[in-house]
């Protein structure tokens, strides 16, 4: 998008009298600092001194150069004719055309002196518009007004004034700078300088507009507004050269005066619209639908679009497409020079439908540009009044009223908007009255609430960009200056952290490699029949693609795994290794719901027995601080009958401990003994649907004083049922002995002569001490009696004789 400081100006008074406004450099800047990104500042209109009118008096061939002729010009009346030598032949005796006199430097920076060429004299240069710096033609010698004086500078003669163009490379979030208005806006509100629209006052005269033309909508919710006005008396010819210079300076060419209008206008206020012919509109009527598929057009450039479905298009009375709306209008109802009445529309159509179109056809135009970023809707009205106003002053007649015809329109965006988020954003101190000043300097309409931190914000209709409090915030950070801000370092979370679940696991992973256990990963899918191989619960799932059928069916426990794992190794006469693995174990839904997940550890002792791995469980379990686990006798799938037992924290069970059956071990050619420590850390579904290990309520860290007096050992071997579990009577004994008890110790199992079926005896060592003074044989004796008579009365345990 590109606007000239003069025309800025229009619409903020007092800008090129302004210490910052009036200077273009400076101005510049502003613009970026607002997000209008100004890449360059051209000036123009400077360096045009010593090129003045002249008239072509003669033209005569080089008699040395076909490309060059003799061109005689008087630069004053009664003066010297004087002998230019020119490339152009777009020249007849009788037009006046810009020439540089001898001693002028060109705006780009040539001297023009009095050179020789093919032996003959050139007295100056004739100029192109691109030469003067006023267009892009560079084709011919720029032809003056026939009206003009020769010897008139061409700066009076054309009415060039020295201006400056702003190039600005605009974001797709700001649909309203794409029009002169819009920059000047934003301008005005940063500079605190007035914004005006200068009052437009029209003479309507002849018959209603109603009565000359039509207009519907087929679609309302692709056509929210057509609006259509009626002008007659038309004389086409070429627009006022102030005009041409501005369409050209903001890069677009003159085609005619009433081609010329639609385009100066859609720049000032970013609102296309097209010119019909009117008298070429079958019914002079003009509708909006979707096109049909099949459906081609001819649009002003000649090219043949066949139309989709999801296009829109204007039709006349006949229902025949006459353009691409939005995009581009058709051939059939082009201004020509025969025009004299002219139908001018403007509409405001979805932006997502022409941005569709547009893309699909590969026509991309100034007007599909703005509608796809979106229209102001309301401005239609005004624009096209500002089109009459130009075409009235060139003689045209404007029809009494406007023909429009309502669709559904978006509604307007009414946003909430704390002080206190503001700051927090931007990291500044504004108070609510700097905020509601910087958005009511653009137009947002700010409206107090009860609460003097909020403030209600009405968003003004050409800024759709702006639905949610985030975007007036960007608003008000523009305006205010980001520059303003400061530089502050945000706080963030802290991130990268673990949880205390994925702590837990990986100091559990690290416990066990450091107990000599190498980590394991066997697959989780198993062969049908290796659950119930295993001894373990069957009701796995069953996959229904899996990659192998062997692998069907999803582990319900980590046991067959490392057993498998276990047998590998023995295979390759490795055994007595240690393995462990934490992993996911799955099994059937209740009533056929979803599966249950959880996730468990498990270790595997090659060649140790269970009480190896009864002796890491409470290394795990002390690891993790929790207290008052026990062990308790059970028969558990999968392990040896007697030689397995659960784990429980008070009554939760978390976990089994033993060694693996050895018909189990057997089966996957595993000779020796292995111990097992199994743990379900949490999931779906925790053994016997308990909560899992980590969830168990930490004892936490308990500092002891260290007793100075001396200790001294107990040593009991009782005799009980196979069923009482050693940590359940170590337990006991614990309780029993109190606060002299320090250590518990179960050094001997004894089965055989002297022990009844059925029966065992456990020999316990007690370490016991007292932290203020040193026991004696009575104490001890006492003592001894009360632990005899605990386990006696918990679990009918007799001494051993």
């Amino acid at each position: 998008m590109k606007v000239t400081h003069t025309w800025l100006a229009e619409f903020v008074p007092g800008l090129l009298e302004h210490r910052v406004g009036g200077d273009a450099d400076a101005l510049g800047d502003v613009m970026s600092a607002l997000g209008l990104c100004c890449e360059e500042v051209v000036r123009v209109g400077e360096g045009l001194d010593g090129i003045i009118v002249a008239e072509v008096l003669g033209l005569s061939p080089h008699p040395d150069a076909d490309r060059i002729q003799l061109v005689q010009v008087a630069t004053e009346s009664g003066a010297e004719p004087l002998q230019i030598c020119c490339g152009a032949f777009n020249m007849s005796v009788g037009d006046k055309v810009p020439l540089a006199t001898l001693g002028t430097t060109m705006p780009d920076g040539m001297e023009i002196a009095r050179r020789k060429m093919r032996g003959e004299w050139s007295n100056g240069m004739l100029c192109s518009s691109r030469e003067l710096g006023i267009g892009e033609d560079h084709a011919g010698i720029f032809i003056l007004d026939s009206s003009l004086v020769p010897g008139t500078p061409i700066t009076d003669a054309l009415g060039i004034v020295a201006d400056a163009v702003f190039d600005l490379d605009l974001t797709p979030n700001r649909p309203d700078g794409l029009s002169v208005i819009g920059v000047a806006r934003d301008i005005a509100g940063k500079l605190s300088l007035p914004f005006e629209l200068p009052a437009i006052e029209l003479a309507e005269a002849g018959e209603p507009a109603g009565s000359l033309a039509t207009v519907a909508i087929g679609d309302p919710e692709f056509c929210g507004r057509f609006t259509a006005r009626v002008l007659s008396g038309i004389t086409i010819g070429t627009s006022p050269t102030w005009m041409q210079q501005r369409l050209t300076q903001c890069g677009m060419r003159p085609i005619n005066s009433v081609v010329d209008v639609s385009n100066y206008v859609m720049l000032e206020y970013g609102q296309p619209n097209h010119t019909y012919d009117l008298g070429k509109v079958a019914g002079r009527h003009l509708g909006v639908r979707r096109a049909r598929h099949g459906e081609q057009i001819v649009t002003l450039d000649g090219q043949t679009r066949p139309l989709d479905e999801r296009d829109g298009v204007i039709v006349d009375g006949t229902d025949e497409a006459i353009g691409i709306a939005g995009v581009m209008g058709g051939q059939s109802t082009e201004i020509s020079e025969t025009t004299d009445s002219v139908l001018l529309e403007l509409a405001w159509w979805d932006p997502s439908s022409i941005s569709f179109t547009s893309k699909r056809l590969g026509l991309r135009s100034e007007a599909s540009s703005r509608y796809e970023k979106g229209v102001d809707p309301e401005v239609g009205s005004r624009a096209a009044l500002r089109v009459a106003e130009l075409l009235v002053a060139q003689g045209a007649t404007l029809h009494p009223g406007a023909v429009v015809a309502e669709g559904n329109l978006p509604a307007p965006s009414i946003v909430t908007v704390r002080t206190a988020r503001v700051n927090a954003l931007l990291g500044s101190s504004l108070s609510t009255e700097d905020i509601r000043g910087y958005l009511g300097s653009i137009g947002f309409e700010c409206a107090p609430t009860d609460d003097s931190d909020i403030t209600t914000v009405s968003i003004p209709s050409w800024r759709p960009d702006s639905t949610a409090e985030i975007d007036v915030v960007e608003e008000v950070a523009r305006l205010h200056g980001y520059e303003l801000l400061g530089k502050t370092v945000p706080k963030s979370s802290k991130g990268g952290g673990l949880s205390q679940r994925q702590s837990d696991i990986r100091t559990l992973r690290r416990f066990l490699a450091d107990a000599g256990a190498s980590e394991a990963m066997p697959m989780s899918f198993l062969a049908p029949g290796d659950l119930e191989a295993c001894g373990v619960r069957a009701d796995g799932v069953v996959v229904a693609n899996p990659l192998v059928a062997e692998e069907s069916v999803l582990r319900t426990s980590l046991l067959p795994g490392l057993v498998k794992t276990l047998g590998y190794n023995a295979a390759h006469r490795l055994t007595s290794i240690s393995l462990f693995e934490v992993g996911h174990c799955f099994a059937q839904g209740p009533d056929g719901g979803l599966p249950l997940e959880w996730e468990e550890v498990a270790v595997v002792l090659g060649g140790r027995d269970a009480r190896d791995a009864v002796e890491l469980a409470h290394r795990v379990l002390a690891l993790l601080s929790i207290e008052g686990a026990t062990v308790r006798n059970r028969s558990v799938g999968g392990l040896h009958p007697g030689r397995s037992a659960v784990i429980c924290v008070g009554d939760i069970e978390v976990g089994v401990v033993g060694e693996i059956d050895p018909s189990v071990t057997e089966r996957y050619g595993v000779s020796e003994r292995v111990g097992y420590l199994s743990m379900v850390l949490g999931g779906d579904e925790a053994w016997h649907g308990e909560a899992g290990v980590l969830s168990i309520p930490r004892s936490g860290d308990v500092f002891r004083p260290i007793s100075r007096m001396p200790s001294s050992d107990i040593d009991l071997a009782l005799v009980t049922d196979d069923s009482v579990g050693a940590d359940e009577m170590a337990a006991t004994l614990r309780h029993a002995g109190g606060d002299l008890v320090t250590s518990v110790e179960l050094f001997d199992v004894y089965r055989g002569r002297g022990v009844t079926e059925g029966r065992r005896s456990l020999a316990f060592r007690l370490r016991v001490q007292a932290a203020d003074r040193t026991l004696t044989d009575v104490e001890l004796g006492s003592l001894r009696e009360s632990l005899i008579g605990a386990a006696a009365s918990a679990h009918g345990a007799e001494l051993r004789s």
